[in-house]
């Protein structure tokens, strides 16, 4: 008998050329999708290795507009998701590996496919420096935090504790004098690397108080942080202050070692703009932290989206083949 012969099915080719690829998923990235879909361009979002950003390891947000009771920051990236799908835009969760500018169509290499592209919006965000002490990951979120703007409202009347020296640190700490008890400001030398101006601002609050040639030696706690130890360097003698929390402000990295080479970064890695949200490279804009440097914000991030996605559909519109 005549063996039966069936017809191999085939399986649908996976789309590989786009009008915008957004690389990243944080609050940045979604917005542009949105626009972008609306707008009736083919999006495609690679979402990198941490769906929705920074904001996937944060627990409240209180000061996103829109949520009067606060949304948790997994679930507002989660509806920013569901938004953007629901208007056609492509969301694959891999990772960005490799990127072509320097020809047409742009080409961007992940982990399981390459595709192209016609524009491309990097969304790709900072991410904090730790101090990589014991208890630093356990306690993320749990009274560990990188931004007193997000956290600081949250920690009324206890006492706090600032790791760093610079602009960044005597900000988060007079910041946090609005809610706190007290702030310990533990710096490893015996100066701060601060301007004049932010370190006289520090010097008069007298909620400040200062650790000079110390640093964080490890954080305890139990359903939260509750004990943070500091260690002097010239005496390694190391002492217990109680706290509610540790604010680590030691600076930030932008997510851009990828596109060294490919477009214009400044010497901390942070992309430079050159025309509104466009790069160096005519065709590949930035939204959010991996350009901004100052606000590092959720609606700051998604403001920048919303600009990356309405200045690509532009140029998509006045470079039609």
């Amino acid at each position: 008998m005549q063996a039966e012969i069936k017809a191999e099915s085939k399986k649908p080719e996976t789309k590989r050329k786009f009008d915008v690829i957004i690389i990243g998923a944080g609050p940045a990235g979604y917005t542009a999708a949105i626009y972008a879909s609306r707008a009736k361009r083919e999006t495609l979002v690679i979402s990198g290795n941490l769906p929705g950003g920074q904001l996937m390891l944060t627990t409240e947000v209180e000061n996103y507009p829109g949520f009067a009771e606060g949304i948790f920051g997994p679930e507002l990236m989660t509806t920013m998701r569901k938004q953007a799908e629901r208007i056609g835009t492509l969301i694959i969760d891999d990772e960005v590996v490799n990127v072509d500018f320097k020809r047409r169509p742009f080409k961007v290499l992940t982990y399981s496919e390459e595709y192209e592209a016609d524009a491309v919006i990097i969304a790709t965000g900072a991410s904090p420096r730790k101090i990589g002490v014991r208890g630093e990951q356990e306690f993320s979120a749990k009274g560990v935090s990188y931004c007193a703007t997000c956290d600081g409202p949250f920690f009324k009347n206890q006492d706090l504790v600032v790791a760093g020296g610079g602009d960044s640190a005597m900000e988060e700490a007079i910041f946090l004098t609005k809610f706190a008890k007290s702030v310990h400001v533990v710096h490893r030398r015996d100066k701060l690397r601060a301007s004049k101006i932010m370190q006289d601002r520090a010097f008069e609050n007298k909620k400040i108080h200062f650790h000079w040639n110390s640093v964080i030696d490890e954080i305890k706690g139990g359903q939260k942080v509750s004990e943070i130890t500091i260690k002097n360097l010239n005496t390694d003698q190391k002492e217990m202050l109680e706290a509610g929390g540790i604010f680590v402000a030691v600076g930030h990295e932008p997510n851009t070692k990828l596109f060294k080479g490919q477009i214009d970064l400044d010497d901390q890695g942070y992309i430079i703009l050159k025309n509104k949200t466009q790069t160096s490279v005519e065709g590949v804009f930035a939204a959010g932290d991996a350009h901004d440097h100052r606000y590092r914000q959720a609606v700051t991030a998604a403001g920048f989206g919303c600009m990356a996605a309405i200045d690509v559909d532009r140029y998509l519109s006045e470079n039609k083949k």
